[in-house]
Order: structure tokens, then C-alpha cells, then sequence
């Protein structure tokens, strides 16, 4: 705007210019139009100095008044790659750190499918509230409806339902057929190729060789159950991939993982689980040794909170 109106002023101050030397050809006398050209010369020049500086401030100004960008540098997720157990989820504390805390809530359900029925024989909404129920006891917060709900844990998804009592015969049986099932399903997923190579190992061994066919069964499943962390025990919950499954279908498995756990602290050991399928005393001793090897080759296994 303000180059607009000094290139105006020096048009209009040319055209003054002009006319100038038109009147002074009508008589005046030639020193004085020399005079008054250069006195209006020098004026315009003025004027087009004052406005070259206005422009020039008005143009810092502007650069002035230029917003500034920083760049800030992203910060990590402290929840990132943080995995936590069932009924708590990820919250980033005070002191910027990422921690496993109760959820808060559950959605509201429903569906009726979505109903559990727990290890006390109680129908809960979801597994959400079951495992946050579970949460806040274990934590002490305040929700916790019973000391007992420490180690709540879902039996089968569904109403709770009467289930037919399994008879002495049945339970004296069930480790034979425990067996025989373990090892049908590790052949099983062996022909599928779900296994792991380290897992496929055992069962090629235990193809080729009858007298390992039952302990690598039995190790399989109990390194598959003991879930994250590897403690080298397999907890009541770890137990629930295994049992809940099969619980309206063979109703003697809750007796027979109850007698898996002879001293009652909700943690079964390796021993413990080799002796409850009744294997012998000479496989017991080679299982801890094989189930530790494979720990260690699989390695880098994420690790829960």
C-alpha cells in the first residue's frame, strides 16, 4: 500500500513538473523554473526517503509478528508394550511411568452369553467384572466384595449349571484318559503344524519312543499352561484354557485339578502335575530339566504385569 502511494506522489510530482515547464514557456524566466523544479525535486526525493523507511519498519514489524514453530520432541508411551493381566489395564502414574492398576469399570452386557460362572459356583455378567473383581481383593481397594474373590476364577463361560457328580470309578480313570487325550492333541496340532519346533521335538520323541510318549505329553501341556511370567508353577487361573473348555463335557476335570494341587496353595508344580497323571517316578525326575531346555530356547517371550 505505502509503494502504491509513493509511486502516486511521484507521478503527481512529475505531472507538476510538467506543467511547470509548460507555464514557464508562457514568460518566466528561466533561472527561477530552474529553481522551483529543483526545489520540488529535492521535496519528492524527501518524501520518497521517509516513506522507503516507513516500509522498511513496516516490513520488520511484520517479520516480528511471524509466529515461531518449535519443534518438540515426542515422548515415548510409558504404556507402550506394557501387557497386563486380566481385570487391570495400563495407566500412566503421576511420576510419568506406566502401571498395571484395576480397570475402572466394564461395559454394561446384556447378552446372556456373555455371562461366566466362577470356581464359587456364581454366574458373573462378564469376565471383565469377575477379573476385576479378583483385581481390587488382590489389591485391597476398595470394590471387594469378599477375601475369597483373590482367587476368583472363571470355571466355564455361561450360567452356572448343576453339573452330574463325578463317581470314584470315573476320577480313579481320568488320569489314563487325561493322558491319552493330552498326547492325541499334541499329535494333533503336530500334523497341523501349530506346534513350535521346540514342542514338535517332543512329539517326534515321543512318536519314535513308547516310554516317552506320556511324559512329553504331560510336559507339553504343563509348560504351555505356566503362562507369564515363567514362575515354574501353574496357577488356578492358568489352569482356566484347559479346563473351562471341558468342563460341561467331562465333569470329572474340576476333582481331578483340585487333587493336582494336594497342599491347597493354588500353584501346581510340575512334580505335582506329573504325579496327578500318575506318571512314573523315573519320568518325574527328567521333567524339570526338559521343560527348563525349553524355556530357553524360546526366550523372548513378552512379559506380563
Amino acid at each position: 500500500m505505502k509503494r502504491a502511494l509513493a509511486a502516486a506522489l511521484l507521478c503527481l510530482c512529475v505531472t507538476a513538473v510538467l506543467v511547470q515547464s509548460a507555464e514557464n514557456k508562457k514568460g518566466k524566466s528561466k533561472n527561477s523554473r530552474i529553481s522551483e523544479i529543483e526545489k520540488k525535486l529535492d521535496a519528492l526525493l524527501e518524501l520518497e526517503a521517509e516513506l522507503e523507511n516507513e516500509i522498511v519498519e513496516a516490513t520488520g514489524e511484520q517479520a516480528e509478528e511471524q509466529p515461531i514453530f518449535y519443534q518438540i520432541e515426542e515422548q515415548a508411551d510409558p504404556c507402550e508394550g506394557m501387557v497386563c493381566s486380566a481385570g487391570r489395564s495400563c495407566v500412566v502414574t503421576v511420576s510419568g511411568k506406566g502401571a498395571c492398576h484395576c480397570v475402572e469399570a466394564c461395559e454394561e452386557e446384556t447378552d446372556p452369553r456373555r455371562r461366566v460362572c466362577s470356581n464359587h459356583n456364581e454366574t458373573w455378567m462378564t469376565d471383565c467384572d469377575l477379573h476385576r473383581q479378583r483385581c481390587l481383593c488382590n489389591d485391597g481397594l476398595q470394590g471387594c466384595q469378599d477375601d475369597k474373590y483373590k482367587h476368583l476364577h472363571i470355571d466355564y463361560y455361561g450360567q452356572c449349571q448343576q453339573l452330574p457328580e463325578c463317581e470314584d470309578e470315573e476320577l480313579a480313570d481320568f488320569p489314563r484318559r487325561m493322558r491319552e487325550w493330552l498326547f492325541s492333541v499334541m499329535r494333533d496340532m503336530a500334523d497341523r503344524q501349530i506346534l513350535s519346533e521346540h514342542y514338535e521335538k517332543l512329539e517326534r520323541e515321543a512318536e519314535e519312543d513308547e516310554s516317552q510318549k506320556w511324559s512329553n505329553a504331560v510336559v507339553w501341556k504343563w509348560c504351555d499352561l505356566d503362562g507369564h511370567p515363567k514362575d515354574k508353577m501353574v496357577s488356578r487361573h492358568e489352569l482356566f484354557p484347559l479346563r473351562a473348555p471341558l468342563l460341561t463335557l467331562e465333569h470329572c476335570i474340576a476333582p481331578f485339578l483340585d487333587s493336582c494341587d494336594p497342599d491347597n496353595n493354588h500353584q501346581i508344580t510340575l512334580k505335582e502335575w506329573g504325579k496327578c497323571l500318575q506318571l512314573d517316578e523315573e519320568d518325574l525326575s527328567d521333567m524339570d530339566d526338559l521343560c527348563e531346555d525349553i524355556r530357553d530356547q524360546e526366550g523372548n517371550i513378552p512379559k506380563y504385569f
